[in-house]
């Protein structure tokens, strides 16, 4: 079953801390990437962009509105995401909680990928 693995953290926190303390994190999550990959788990990722480039759209009384910034104002944003292939729900949580963003203020929210049929 598929999970889809979505890392949040506070950007600000992120921004705030050394950047010998950043690079260590993405060091690590180079190695967990690489680890699920050879594991066969790893199925796709990627790191966004900060939540300020984002945009969103939503109709509002049947009218288009676009605008600058993330869907909700929220302490975290989201970060990037990882879609692994697990058997379970506690192997996903298993692979989740090694993240190397968790040690420094991150969240990982496991949801699991509605399968339908193609």
């Amino acid at each position: 079953m598929k999970y889809l693995l979505l890392c949040c953290i506070e950007e600000a926190r992120w921004d705030r801390l050394p950047e010998a303390e950043r690079a260590g994190v993405m060091r690590d999550y180079g190695a967990w990437v690489r680890e699920t990959e050879r594991s066969g788990h790893h199925r796709a990722s990627a790191q966004l962009q900060p939540s300020s480039a984002a945009t969103t759209l939503r109709l509002q009384a049947g009218r288009l509105a676009v605008t600058d910034g993330p869907f909700a104002e929220t302490k975290e944003q989201f970060g990037g995401y990882h879609l692994l292939e697990c058997r379970d729900l506690d192997e996903a949580i298993a692979l989740a909680k090694r993240i190397p963003t968790l040690r420094v203020g991150g969240s990982i929210e496991v949801r699991p990928v509605l399968e339908t049929p193609s």
